[in-house]
């Protein structure tokens, strides 16, 4: 499997010729071509940085076979695409595009005190790569390549080390770094790569187009 980090939290996954595209949203520029290819759509939310409506419509016009896996919300705002949106949730498990997928977590992460969160879907897919969208879920299955939230107004920096500390992944590559500039991508890969070196691990940063081999 190939794992490719586009824009804040997108990735895109190849195996065997197929493609899926996890939360392609606002902050993954469209020169990127995040869909492009693509066999199936993963959306954890609908946050803006997360799903774009237009963007998903778009590509679902120009690709029939193109199918969507997300939460209730989302899965709501394209209804009228019909049976090629699947609403899923915590514990679901599900086979798509060659791609096994099992659903953990519930929740987005606290935002405001006074707002119920909205619901967050993260996607393991094939055992190997978990991506939790917003939320700092911890799979009831081992975690080898961990999909790690390295900014976010629902984070602090003791969380990721607190996170990775109960997943225990292999590797951890940062998503979700997009509100950062140059003096705040410094700090944080600082801080993820610190979080690696405690656990004998590997956890780096991948710029924006770069691709690693999942062995």
């Amino acid at each position: 499997m190939r794992l490719t980090k586009l824009g804040h939290a997108c990735v895109r996954l190849q195996k065997d010729d197929r493609t899926l595209v996890i939360d392609p949203g606002a902050f993954t520029p469209e020169e990127d071509e995040p869909l492009a290819g693509a066999d199936a759509v993963l959306i954890t939310h609908e946050h803006v940085d997360h799903f774009v409506p237009d963007r998903i419509r778009k590509a679902m016009a120009e690709n029939p076979a193109l199918e969507v896996w997300t939460s209730r919300v989302v899965a709501q705002t394209l209804a009228d695409l019909g049976g090629r949106v699947h609403e899923v949730g915590h514990e679901d498990t599900f086979t798509v595009a060659g791609f096994d997928v099992h659903v953990y977590g519930e929740s987005h992460e606290i935002l405001h005190p006074d707002v119920p969160p909205i619901p967050n879907t993260g996607f393991l897919i094939d055992g190997e790569v978990f991506h939790p969208g917003d939320a700092l879920t911890v799979p009831s299955e081992p975690v080898r390549t961990l999909c790690l939230p390295g900014n976010a107004p629902w984070m602090k920096v003791p969380e990721l080390y607190q996170y990775t500390r109960e997943v225990r992944p292999e590797r951890a590559f940062v998503v979700h770094d997009g509100l950062l500039n140059d003096n705040g991508l410094g700090v944080m890969t600082k801080h993820v790569e610190a979080a690696g070196e405690e656990l004998g691990k590997e956890f780096r940063r991948l710029t924006p187009g770069e691709s690693v081999d999942l062995g």
